[in-house]
Formats: structure tokens, C-alpha cells, sequence
């Protein structure tokens, strides 16, 4: 069966092994998971983790060919994709819900084996003055920066939107080195009671997002320094500085609830 019909607005995409090796690499880079869990040999995991890099690289490389140099993004698909990325980024927030869930359903009724007492007893929370803050005046210039890099882009001012997209990758890696500094001075592990499981596993999340959209605009980036966007045509970048704004409203709830209200 041909995937190139042009007798409609829409694209069917050729045939791609991507997905094949994008399955394969998160099977292997999980099974070596739990085997550096368990054995402390992290080969397997090392092994499946540059099976999805190479196929990220290769896909986007795919996508980034059939929007800019074969005009495959007509309308219908780009608001077929602007859609596909709303409900991605609503299904993120359902996710961080149930973290949220679970701090507020265990700090507002806390019970014995807690100390009757939130953060339970023996555990040392976060200043919310120090890092916490910090990372917070970050995340919010790091917003500040990718509007402005936007809105240059709308006006084909294309050395502004160089430059401030430059500087929000930068405040993304300088946001996780320091939220990877903030885990090393810890006093407490993610096995210390909830408090320690919610707030590890809700802060990890989001840091791996904040990895994951850093690299989502690193990529714009480069695609901007190969003239790939027009003021017109940038649907790349404006889906990527969506799920920044994203980013940075997660991480203001968390600051609000976490680390200011929850200790």
C-alpha cells in the first residue's frame, strides 16, 4: 500500500522503523534497569538507553524533513499535531495530580505510623528560601525568555530569537544542575516515609521533564540556526515552548504545596 496520496490535506507517513527500535530501546534500557538495580551492572541499561537516543535523533531528523523541506505540515496536519501536544500536556497534568493527590491526602490527615505530625517525624524538609526559591526565579525567567524568543520569531527577528532561546536552554541546564545539587545535600532518601516517596517522585518527574523540554528547545535552537522557522511556520518551536509553560506551572504548584506549604 502507497502512503504517498496526495488526493487529500492530510500526510500518511511513509513506512519508519523508528517506532520498532524506539520499543526495543525502552525494553532493554527498563530490563537493564532493574538489573543495575539488583546487580549494580548498568551495560544493559547503557546499551538501551543509546538504542532510543539514536532513534530520537533519527526520528526527529524524519519529522524535521517532512515539515520544512517536503511541505508535509499543511493546516489540517499542523492542528492535528497542535492538538495531539494539547492532549499530551493535559495527560501530564493528570499524571502530576496524583502526585499532589497523595501529598495533600497524607499531610491533611496524617496518623500514627507518621508521629500524628506533618512532615512526619524525623524527617528534615527543604528551606523553601534557599534552592527551592532559587530554582523557582529560574523556571519563571526561563518563561520570560522563551515568550520573548516566541514573540521575535513572529517578527523575524531572528537574532533575539536566537539569543533568548539561547538563554532559556541555558537557565534549563543551570535549573537541573542545581535541583541535582539540592539532592545531594538532602537530608532524607526517598524511603523515608511518603513524605520522602511523594516528594522525590513528584520533583524527579518534573526534573526530567524540565531534561526533556531543555532538549525539546536545544533542538529548536538548532533548527532556528538553520533557518527552519519562518514567522509563519514554526510549529516545532511553538509546541516546544508550550510544554515549557507547562513545565513551569507544575513547578510553581509543587513549590507552593511542597516545599513552602509542606514544610
Amino acid at each position: 500500500m502507497l502512503t504517498t496520496n496526495y488526493n487529500h490535506p492530510f500526510h500518511l507517513v511513509d513506512y519508519s522503523p523508528w517506532p520498532l527500535t524506539g520499543a526495543m530501546g525502552g525494553m532493554i534500557m527498563t530490563t537493564g534497569l532493574a538489573k543495575w538495580f539488583y546487580s549494580s551492572n548498568m551495560n544493559l541499561m547503557l546499551l538501551g538507553m543509546m538504542i532510543l537516543l539514536m532513534t530520537m535523533f533519527q526520528w526527529w531528523r524524519d519529522v524535521t524533513r517532512e515539515g520544512t523541506m517536503q511541505g508535509l505540515h499543511t493546516m489540517n496536519v499542523s492542528k492535528g499535531l497542535r492538538w495531539g501536544m494539547i492532549l499530551f500536556i493535559t495527560s501530564e497534568v493528570l499524571f502530576f495530580m496524583s502526585f499532589f493527590w497523595a501529598f495533600f491526602n497524607s499531610s491533611l490527615s496524617s496518623n500514627i505510623e507518621l508521629g500524628l505530625m506533618w512532615p512526619p517525624k524525623g524527617v528534615q524538609p527543604f528551606n523553601p528560601i534557599n534552592i527551592p526559591l532559587l530554582n523557582t526565579i529560574i523556571l519563571l525567567s526561563s518563561g520570560i525568555t522563551v515568550t520573548w524568543a516566541h514573540h521575535s520569531l513572529m517578527e523575524s527577528n531572528k537574532t533575539q530569537a536566537n539569543q533568548s532561546l539561547l538563554f532559556t536552554v541555558i537557565l534549563g541546564i543551570y535549573f537541573t544542575m542545581l535541583q541535582a545539587y539540592e539532592y545531594m545535600e538532602a537530608q532524607f532518601s526517598i524511603a523515608d516515609s511518603i513524605y520522602g516517596t511523594v516528594f522525590f517522585m513528584a520533583t524527579g518527574f518534573h526534573g526530567i521533564h524540565v531534561i526533556i523540554g531543555t532538549t525539546f528547545l536545544f533542538i529548536c535552537l538548532m533548527r532556528q540556526l538553520n533557518l527552519h522557522f519562518s514567522s509563519k511556520h514554526h510549529l516545532g518551536f511553538e509546541t516546544a515552548a508550550w510544554y515549557w509553560h507547562f513545565v513551569d506551572v507544575i513547578w510553581l504548584f509543587l513549590y507552593i504545596s511542597i516545599y513552602w506549604w509542606g514544610s
